[in-house]
């Protein structure tokens, strides 16, 4: 970024100064419809010219010149304002505390499945074990598995993968973050039969879309992996494979959490107490929507 100019110095350009550079990104994107456009404006110019959010925003603030080559920036405003996910251009989507790679292929993490993983979490640090065993069922990039790993460092967590494209980000965010936990590229019905009877978290964000929804972003629709998406008919077809796979898995009393659309409670409630889990409860997340539904092996 250039540096404060000095006091005398010619004043900056108008149009050249970095503050004007960003309006015109921001109404770019504006135009195209993305949710927060000053937002991902500032994000994608931090990224092209190497610097913090922080750092450009003082820059702005200051009046500075904007870099000479823009062109990097203008083709990332380009392609957000078509709606590639602002996570596939910078390459790194935050979860909780971690910056997980993410790109074509894999699911980006959500804000709201946080709270999904703050459940999982707190199960895990109620155990008095020394060692908690903890698996995560269609972990994508690996978010949930890696908040476990990283936020109750005693835990031996495990977590399953079907998706190759998915796998591959997985394992450099396992490298990068949590060496010690186990990542395998199975399918989360055949996943860990050695681990039978003695997990006593586990924790999935399944596919739940129904498959007539069509999903109202484009971002979604049209980047997020289908496989990640869609769950049958009523969106369900996922979670009862997880019913039978939680009962083989976890010891008794052993926590469940599913992950689920906001009107998906009840259903999933009805599904879960129908095979025999016990104390099944419904959770909202930070926007009061149903978010999560949490459940006790027998």
């Amino acid at each position: 970024m250039s540096s404060p100019h000095e006091s005398g110095a010619p004043a900056v350009p108008a149009d050249a100064a970095l503050s004007a550079i960003l309006r015109r990104a921001t109404h770019t994107l504006a135009e195209a419809g993305v949710p927060t456009p000053d937002v991902d404006a500032e994000l994608l110019a931090a990224h092209a010219w190497g610097c913090s959010r922080g750092e450009l925003l003082a820059a702005a603030l200051r009046g500075d010149e904007a870099p000479a080559d823009t062109a990097a920036f203008d083709r990332l405003i380009a392609r957000r304002a078509a709606r590639e996910p602002l996570q596939h251009l910078t390459g790194v989507a935050p979860f909780r505390h971690l910056q997980l790679r993410v790109g074509p292929g894999v699911f980006v993490p959500r804000p709201e499945t946080e709270m999904v993983a703050q459940l999982a979490i707190d199960a895990l640090r109620a155990l008095p074990d020394a060692a908690p065993i903890a698996v995560d069922l269609g972990t994508g990039s690996g978010a949930i598995a890696l908040a476990m790993a990283t936020e109750v460092p005693h835990a031996r967590v495990h977590a399953a993968e079907n998706a190759v494209d998915a796998f591959v980000w997985a394992t450099e965010n396992f490298a990068a973050h949590a060496p010690q936990a186990r990542l395998a590229l199975v399918d989360l019905a055949d996943a860990f039969p050695e681990l039978d009877g003695s997990v006593s978290v586990l924790v999935s964000n399944p596919p739940y879309v129904p498959d007539a929804a069509i999903p109202r972003d484009p971002e979604v629709h049209h980047w997020d992996p289908p496989s990640a998406l869609y769950g049958g008919a009523d969106g369900l077809d996922v979670v009862r494979v997880l019913s039978g796979v939680g009962l083989r898995l976890l010891r008794p009393g052993g926590t469940l959490v599913i992950e689920h659309g906001e009107w998906q409670g009840a259903p999933l409630r009805d599904l879960l107490t129908a095979d025999g889990w016990r104390a099944t409860a419904t959770h909202p997340d930070l926007t009061l929507r149903e978010r999560a539904t949490t459940a006790l092996r027998p």
